[in-house]
């Protein structure tokens, strides 16, 4: 006896076989999301400061500021690149799993 799915539940399984398949994926991107963020911030700090590198929390040679400074836009690149690494993943995995989305006209 076989039993019929209907639309809802086969959407239902197909998202739930993306978020699968994207598990390993989403690791993969998460580490090369990083990655790009750090060589983003590591560009940035080199245009916005004189010094090379950006500092450390408990290098004395830079002041409260720029530490802070440094901190708020190394947060704020890595947040916005990281989420779009996940975001353009996710969807790609999941055009893979449903197949080519239909074209809007």
């Amino acid at each position: 006896m076989t039993t019929a799915t209907t639309p809802e539940q086969a959407d239902a399984i197909v998202n739930k076989a993306a978020v699968i398949a994207y598990k390993p994926i989403g690791l993969v991107f998460g580490v090369l999301g990083g990655l790009l963020a750090n060589l983003v911030f590591g560009q940035v700090w080199k245009r916005v400061s004189d010094a090379p590198t950006p500092p450390n929390a408990t290098d004395e040679d830079y002041t409260t500021r720029e530490v802070l400074l440094a901190a708020v836009l190394q947060g704020a690149l890595f947040g916005l690149i990281k989420s779009a690494v996940d975001r353009l993943g996710m969807r790609a995995v999941k055009r893979v799993v449903n197949g080519p989305a239909p074209r809007r006209r």
